[in-house]
C-alpha cells in the first residue's frame, strides 16, 4: 500500500501488547518508521528468547521507506535493529546515547559499517522526506527519552514515546510544561500516546522520591551486605544508587556485564560521571558486610544473569544469612514464575528481600491518569491515538481522552490502516502483523510448524514408530509419564501397530503410515491418557 495525499499511521508491534514497537507513518507516497523493538519469548514460544514484529509490509514497500528513528534505548524501541535493519536498508536516527548504544548492537552483529546511523545531537528539525522532525526530551527511567514532533504536510503528530512528568529526574532535563504548551499553541492534529499505566489513578512518583527510599532502605540494613536489583538500563536509578552508596558510606560494586556497558556509555555521553569509584567483583568479598553496595542484574528473573547465579551460589559474590536484596524494579508480566524461583532461593538461604510493594525502591517510567490528563490540557490535540499497552490499556485510554475534552479517539491496533487526514480519522484496512521468533539461529514464523510441533510436543510427548515391510515393529516415547509401565506399553503398542500394518495394502505408503500412527497414539493414550505426537519412519526393503 502505498499513501497517497494523506497522513497515515500503522503499528505492526506494540499496538495490543507491551513491547515489540514499531510505529509507520506514511504520507505522500513515502513511510517513516519510528522504533524497532522487539520482546522476550515467554511459555508459549518454548526455547525461543526473542520476539519480533513481523515486517513483510513495509519489507514490501522498502523502496519506499525512508528511515527508522529511535526515540530511545529500551529493547522493546531498539532490540530488532541487528536483525532487520540491513535488510530494510534505510538510515536510523538517534540522540548520542541511543547511538551508542545501537552501534555497539551493530558491530556485535559485524553491521557497523553496513547499516547507516545518523546522530541527532540537538534539538533542531530535520528533515526526512515530507516529515520534518524534532526530538523533545521527556522523563522516562532511561537516558535521552524523547517524544518526536512529526510535521506533514497535513498536520503536526506528537508522539510520546514512553514517558512521564517527573520535576526532580536525575538524569536529563525534560521538556517544559511551557515547552509543551506552545507545542500545543502551534496545533497538533494527533496525538500518539503511552498507554501503559492507564489504570494508574495516581501521577508516578518522582526520582526524588525514589532516592529517599532507598537511602532509608540501605541505612536501616546498618551492618549487612545490601545488593540491589534494577534494570541495567535506568541510568538514573544507577546515579541514585550511586549517591545514596557515597550517603552511606558503602563501596560500589557492578555485577553483569549490561550493566558495564550502559556505565561506560552513558559515561561517555556525559551522564553518570558521580559515581563513585567501582570495587571489582574479585575484591568485594574481601570488604566488610556493611561497606559495600552491590548492584545486579537479573531482576527478572534471568537465568545467565548475575542474580540467579548468585542465588545458585555459582557466582563470585556470595549472599549469607541476613544479607538484604532490595528489588528495584517491577515484575514485567510472564516473568513471575522465574523470579520467585530466584526469590524462593534467596529466601532458603536466609536473604532478606524487599520489593517495590514493601518500600518506595521503584517507581514506573510510564504516565498515569493525571499525568496523561495534563499532557492533554497542554497539547490539545484534536485526535488521540493511544499506543503502547494491550487492548484494555488503549481502550481506557481512548475513554479517558475522550472525557477530557479531546474531539476525537481512535482505537487501532497491530496492523490497522488508519487515516488521521484529511477528513473524519479511522481505520480503513489492514495489513500482516504477525510474530517472528529468533529459533536458534534463525528467525521464523511464531506460528510455523517448527513451533506449533514443540508447543505440542512439551505438552503431550512424543512417540516414534519404526516398521518395515516384513512387519518388524520398534516403538520409543518421550514424555509420557509411564516409568515403571514404559516396557509394558512398548510390547502392547508394537503388537497394535504390525496388527495394524496386517489390515492395510503393503502398497499404500501413505495408508501404512496412518495406520501406525494412530495404533501408537492410541496405544499412548489408553496408558497415558496422553494423545503425543507420534513421528512414523517405514523403512523399505
Amino acid at each position: 500500500m502505498i499513501p497517497g495525499k494523506e497522513l497515515v499511521f500503522c503499528a505492526l508491534g506494540g499496538s495490543g501488547e507491551i513491547g515489540m514497537n514499531v510505529n509507520l507513518y506514511g504520507c505522500q507516497g513515502k513511510w517513516l518508521m519510528v522504533d524497532l523493538g522487539m520482546t522476550f519469548g515467554m511459555n508459549e514460544y518454548p526455547g525461543v528468547d526473542l520476539v519480533f514484529a513481523d515486517l513483510e509490509f513495509i519489507e514490501n514497500e522498502r523502496e519506499n521507506l525512508l528511515g527508522i528513528v529511535l526515540t530511545h534505548a529500551h529493547e522493546d524501541h531498539i532490540g530488532a535493529v541487528p536483525y532487520f535493519a540491513e535488510d530494510l536498508g534505510v538510515p536510523l536516527y538517534a540522540t548520542p546515547f541511543t547511538a551508542k548504544l545501537v552501534a555497539a548492537k551493530l558491530e556485535e552483529a559485524g553491521l557497523l559499517d553496513v547499516v547507516e546511523l545518523i546522530v541527532i545531537d540537538d534539538l533542531e528539525q530535520f528533515q526526512i522526506g515530507p516529515f520534518g522532525i524534532r526530538y523533545v526530551p521527556l522523563a522516562h527511567s532511561i537516558a535521552e527519552g524523547n517524544a518526536l514532533v512529526i510535521e506533514t504536510p497535513y498536520g503536526r503528530i506528537f508522539h510520546t514515546g514512553d514517558w512521564k512528568l517527573d520535576d526532580a529526574p536525575q538524569i536529563g532535563t525534560p521538556a517544559t510544561a511551557e515547552e509543551l504548551t506552545a507545542i500545543g499553541d502551534e496545533g497538533v492534529l494527533a496525538l500518539v500516546c503511552d498507554s501503559t499505566n492507564v489504570f494508574n489513578d495516581k501521577a508516578c512518583a518522582s526520582r526524588r522520591e525514589v532516592y529517599e527510599g532507598l537511602l532509608e532502605e540501605v541505612k536501616r540494613h546498618k551492618g549487612k551486605r545490601v545488593l540491589v536489583t534494577t534494570f541495567a538500563s535506568n541510568v538514573a536509578r544507577l546515579q541514585t544508587l550511586g549517591d545514596v552508596a557515597r550517603k552511606t558510606g558503602r563501596r560500589l560494586c557492578v555485577a553483569g556485564r549490561s550493566l558495564d556497558r550502559i556505565i561506560s556509555t552513558g559515561q561517555a555521553c556525559g551522564y553518570l560521571k558521580k559515581l563513585p569509584e567501582i570495587v571489582d567483583i574479585d575484591e568485594v568479598m574481601d570488604l566488610p558486610r556493611d561497606e559495600v553496595l552491590i548492584i545486579a542484574t537479573g531482576g527478572q528473573g534471568e537465568p545467565r544473569a548475575a542474580l540467579a547465579r548468585i542465588s545458585e551460589g555459582s557466582h563470585p559474590i556470595k549472599l549469607e544469612k541476613g544479607d538484604v536484596v532490595l528489588f528495584s524494579s517491577r515484575q514485567i508480566p510472564g516473568n513471575e514464575l522465574s523470579i520467585g524461583r530466584i526469590q524462593n532461593r534467596l529466601a532458603e538461604a536466609g536473604v532478606e528481600l524487599v520489593t517495590d510493594r514493601q518500600s518506595m525502591i521503584h517507581v514506573s517510567g510510564h504516565p498515569g491518569r493525571p499525568e496523561l490528563e495534563t499532557l492533554y490540557g497542554w497539547l490539545r490535540p484534536q485526535i488521540l491515538l493511544p499506543v503502547h499497552g494491550e487492548i484494555r490499556h488503549m481502550k481506557e485510554q481512548a475513554r479517558l481522552g475522550l472525557s477530557c475534552g479531546i474531539p476525537k479517539a481512535v482505537f487501532q491496533k497491530n496492523g490497522d490502516l488508519v487515516r488521521l487526514a484529511p477528513d473524519h480519522p479511522g481505520k480503513f484496512g489492514e495489513v500482516r502483523a504477525g510474530r517472528l521468533v529468533l529459533d536458534g539461529d534463525i528467525i521464523t514464523p511464531s506460528d510455523g510448524e517448527a513451533m506449533v510441533m514443540r508447543r505440542r510436543i512439551a505438552y503431550n510427548g512424543v512417540v516414534s514408530v519404526a516398521a518395515d515391510r516384513k512387519g518388524n515393529v520398534e516403538v520409543s516415547a518421550l514424555g509420557l509419564p509411564l516409568d515403571e509401565d514404559y516396557a509394558e506399553f512398548v510390547d502392547e503398542a508394537r503388537r497394535d501397530v504390525a496388527e495394524a500394518l496386517r489390515r492395510v495394502k503393503k502398497g499404500d505408503r501413505e495408508s501404512r503410515s496412518e495406520a501406525c500412527r494412530l495404533a501408537a497414539r492410541r496405544a499412548a493414550t489408553r496408558w497415558s491418557g496422553k494423545r503425543p505426537q507420534v513421528q512414523v519412519l517405514l523403512l523399505e526393503d
